[in-house]
């Protein structure tokens, strides 16, 4: 008798374990999957002869600003890859997202690669009211060479040639907030980097996707200085929140200290958040993102 009744309480709690499991996973799988308006594939511009594409994803009550989000990882751009539930968070909150595909590298450079999410953001400000989105409240997130694409665009992001026939090139691409993952700051400082060459040359792994001239070292300190947002850091910063890993052996953390740094002697806001044991990405990161997403609060409420 004893024997049974020992029996029937762990069979109880077993199944309590297992209907809280339950519970919690499906609370987890409806949190992510918000209702959502899906547009695949819109054409942003055309690139080496390959239409450059970003995915809409309207939220159930888009509060009108948006957060663009880079598609990008080692500057490899893949949009089939995207699922919209990584930002769930972000759509919770009212934001639409674009998310911003590009031409991988080698295919293109990072310098081309830099031009094509600029046009992004051009296009995504001129047709802002066919979008449903305020132009002046434009967000921008990414990890890795995403992170380092969103600073490029904060730091160097502005109008296009006046004198351009195409309509789109001529508006600002210039990005209202930021709030990004271990961002590569420093082309020409990759300091304990995996990726540090030893030679003062562009990162090992990635030679080719800054042109064939890059090797020659005149050429590289122009080409590491033009595409390293440390040195563009001007007092017309954006708000911008970094999250880093203090164990990234690839971008490693004092790639975004220095930019914190650079941008404090500019009174800029720059918000470092270090992830104790954290290497280039963590498990938890989606969570991060609901931070992100109180950031984006903060800097892209209706503008006075």
């Amino acid at each position: 008798m004893k024997l049974k009744r020992i029996v029937r309480i762990l069979a109880k709690a077993l199944a309590a374990i297992i209907f809280a499991v339950i519970i919690v996973a499906g609370a987890g799988w409806i949190y992510f999957h918000p209702r959502i308006e899906l547009t695949r594939g819109v054409v942003y511009g055309n690139s080496h002869g390959r239409n450059l594409t970003f995915d809409t994803i309207r939220p159930a009550h888009p509060n009108g600003a948006c957060v663009i989000f880079m598609v990008s990882g080692g500057w490899k751009s893949d949009p089939n890859k995207f699922q919209p539930w990584i930002t769930a968070p972000l759509l919770r909150r009212g934001y639409t997202v674009f998310a911003v595909s590009h031409i991988s590298q080698p295919d293109a450079t990072v310098m081309e690669i830099t031009e094509e999410v600029n046009r992004a953001v051009r296009y995504i400000r001129h047709y802002a009211s066919g979008l449903r989105i305020d132009p002046e409240r434009l967000g921008v997130t990414g990890g890795s060479s995403g992170g380092h694409l969103s600073l490029m665009l904060a730091t160097r992001g502005g109008p296009g040639p006046a004198n351009s026939s195409d309509p789109v090139d001529r508006e600002s691409s210039a990005v209202q907030a930021v709030a990004v993952f271990y961002p590569v700051t420093d082309l020409l400082n990759l300091g304990s980097s995996t990726e540090n060459p030893g030679n003062g040359g562009p990162p090992r792994s990635f030679v080719k996707a800054f042109g064939s001239g890059s090797t020659e070292p005149a050429t590289w300190q122009a080409i590491g200085r033009s595409l390293s947002p440390i040195f563009h850091v001007t007092e017309k910063l954006p708000p911008t929140l970094i999250y880093h890993g203090d164990a990234d052996t690839l971008v490693p953390l004092d790639q975004s200290e220095r930019f914190q740094a650079e941008a404090r002697k500019h009174g800029s806001n720059v918000m470092l958040v270090v992830h104790h044991a954290g290497q280039h990405g963590w498990l938890s990161m989606v969570w991060d993102i609901r931070q992100f997403a109180d950031w984006f609060d903060k800097y892209l409420s209706s503008r006075v």
